[in-house]
């Protein structure tokens, strides 16, 4: 999810954008045109008490230890969610061994620090042990609380007790081939469904099962439809996009003093550049450039395009290096020509089993939240592309290390029909058998 930082507060009145005006915007920011050549990953992690991760760290104590972070050396932005978790964003690298080579030694800088205030990180797809709470105080995240809270309490949920790892990618090229723009978005949405089943990492909530391998993906299906879909698949994911980015619903609007707005339910933004100026309450004034920037930022789909492709459906991932895995299969599966036409290929039949509707709610997504790789079609899907990604790895200048990562990944789980939710859930019954 994106950082309080994704749009700045208003200072003067825009200038009012038409809708044609919106529609090129659109398209002219977010599917940048060009072969792949860059890679970058969002890490979110939790911060637990060093000693009992199921005790909640005070937010006193977590902002001095925030504050401490602040002053580290790092290249990437740190940021905080609403509910405390850190996000570590990389900067774009030029390979796959640049990007984890500097998001490990930043890792590094931030767990170090983080222990000399009796803290550490953890990564599930969702809090195993606490309850959501919303620490941050910023007018967009007590905006979203109140435009989710209409549908129920799934969005306090995401807010404050999910985390992920997000893959970032070059969009691709125009030009037709397994570059292409709207191959790789297929594939995007369909290899997705793989990655939320081999990832899948938060069977428990509170402490408990809750029947889902990835309950974060549950969770997230559970949210605004219209806010979390993917756009409706078509030869032009630029025309798709940007008519979906209209067609959501606004969830603020910004203000220079005070509370962001919520407007009422259902008002698109489409809808907010057509009333003119005559909009309900604080989308009495005309919309501008800023304003659907910003609005973009409040759009959560699987997939989403930022200039690059933003993949967001894989869970966070237990231990120092498991998030090293997923990033180095999902590149291998996209940028190495032969491992990616392996991959089209193995994923295209999961779009005639899928069922109706878009992504994530579609019966493919589902099931694969729900039993990750004990699905036989997604367990079969799975073994072929992590065994192209591992041929591809050298191509793409992996070190022996990385190889033997995502090998022993692949041994431990792909291969067997577990995912690390599998582990999760056999430590709860050991746990359990012995109270």
């Amino acid at each position: 999810m994106p950082s309080a930082s994704g749009g700045g507060q208003r200072t003067q009145a825009p200038q009012p954008i038409t809708e044609d005006e919106a529609q090129t915007h659109i398209h002219g920011i977010c599917f940048k045109n060009g072969p792949p050549a860059r890679v970058g990953v969002e890490l979110e992690w939790f911060v637990h008490d060093l000693k009992d991760p199921g005790r909640r760290v005070e937010p006193e104590r977590l902002t001095a230890a925030v504050e401490a972070l602040h002053g580290l050396p790092l290249g990437s932005p740190l940021t905080q969610e609403p509910g405390g978790q850190l996000e570590l964003s990389s900067l774009p690298a030029g390979s796959l061994t640049e990007c984890v080579a500097t998001a490990s030694a930043e890792l590094a800088a931030v767990r170090a620090l983080l222990r000399e205030h009796g803290m550490r990180l953890e990564g599930y797809g969702l809090d195993p042990w606490l309850p959501p709470r919303r620490l941050l105080d910023h007018p967009r995240y007590r905006a979203m609380e109140t435009y989710f809270d209409r549908a129920g309490t799934a969005g306090r949920v995401m807010m404050g007790s999910s985390a992920s790892v997000q893959v970032c990618l070059d969009a691709g090229t125009d030009e037709p081939g397994p570059f292409s723009i709207g191959r790789r978005w297929l594939l995007a949405h369909l290899l997705g469904a793989v990655l939320v089943a081999a990832f899948a990492n938060s069977p428990l909530r509170e402490g408990r099962p809750t029947g889902w391998r990835s309950t974060r993906q549950a969770v997230w299906a559970n949210l605004d439809a219209a806010r979390t879909n993917a756009p409706a698949a078509g030869p032009d994911p630029r025309a798709a996009w940007a008519s979906h980015a209209l067609d959501a619903p606004v969830l603020c609007v910004q203000a220079d003093e005070g509370p962001w707005a919520v407007p009422p339910a259902g008002l698109t933004f489409r809808e907010w550049i057509r009333a003119d100026g005559r909009g309900p309450g604080a989308a009495s004034r005309r919309p501008g450039v800023a304003d659907l920037e910003y609005h973009l930022t409040t759009l959560f789909p699987p997939v989403r395009p930022h200039g690059h492709l933003e993949l967001r459906m894989i869970d966070a991932q237990s231990g120092e290096d498991g998030w090293i895995v997923p990033l180095a299969v999902t590149m291998a599966l996209f940028d190495d020509p032969a491992a990616s036409e392996v991959a089209y290929r193995a994923v295209k039949p999961l779009a005639d089993s899928s069922g109706p509707g878009p992504a994530p709610r579609n019966p493919l997504w589902r099931r694969a939240a729900r039993l990750g790789l004990t699905d036989p079609e997604l367990h079969a899907t799975a073994v072929t592309c992590f065994a192209a990604a591992l041929e591809a790895l050298p191509r793409l200048g992996a070190d022996a290390g990385l190889q033997a990562a995502v090998a022993d990944f692949t041994d431990r789980y792909v291969r067997r029909g577990r995912c690390p939710a599998d582990d999760v859930l056999d430590a709860h019954v050991r746990e359990e058998s012995h109270q």
